[in-house]
């Protein structure tokens, strides 16, 4: 029992950065800095405690825009596509790729907030006589 509330403590305490850290398999594709960029462009900050229920579709849509910065980066994806994997770069964009429609699919399964469902395109298109 004291370990599961350990546990729970622990997963509780988790900030944004280091819960994008955990979506990215702690891949250092970029600096802590860059991290914090990405959060702060989807409207999250970096040492806030996480919470799944207001953040998670954010978080994804950060992870997105790193995968997507990622595959667009030649040289990074030389880094990447290294001995190690023994993968080409072709293949490393082909499953970088793949994870990223992943993540997309997921995000579409994810509840829509009350505060966010006037700001979709959808209700611009009938509010403003489009």
């Amino acid at each position: 029992m004291l370990l599961l509330i350990k546990i729970k403590e622990r997963i509780d305490n988790v900030n944004v950065l280091d819960r994008l850290k955990v979506e990215l398999n702690h891949k250092d594709y970029f600096t802590d800095e860059e991290y914090t960029m990405y959060l702060q462009e989807n409207e999250l900050t970096a040492t806030d405690n996480y919470n799944k229920s207001t953040m998670q579709r954010n978080l994804l849509l950060t992870v997105i825009d790193i995968l997507e910065a990622v595959s667009n980066d030649v040289d990074l994806m030389r880094t990447i596509a290294d001995g190690t994997t023994n993968m080409s770069i072709g293949e490393c964009i082909k499953l970088l790729s793949t994870r990223i429609n992943d993540i997309k699919d997921r995000i579409a399964t994810l509840p829509i907030d009350s505060e966010d469902e006037g700001n979709g395109n959808f209700g611009i298109m009938f509010t403003r006589g489009y």
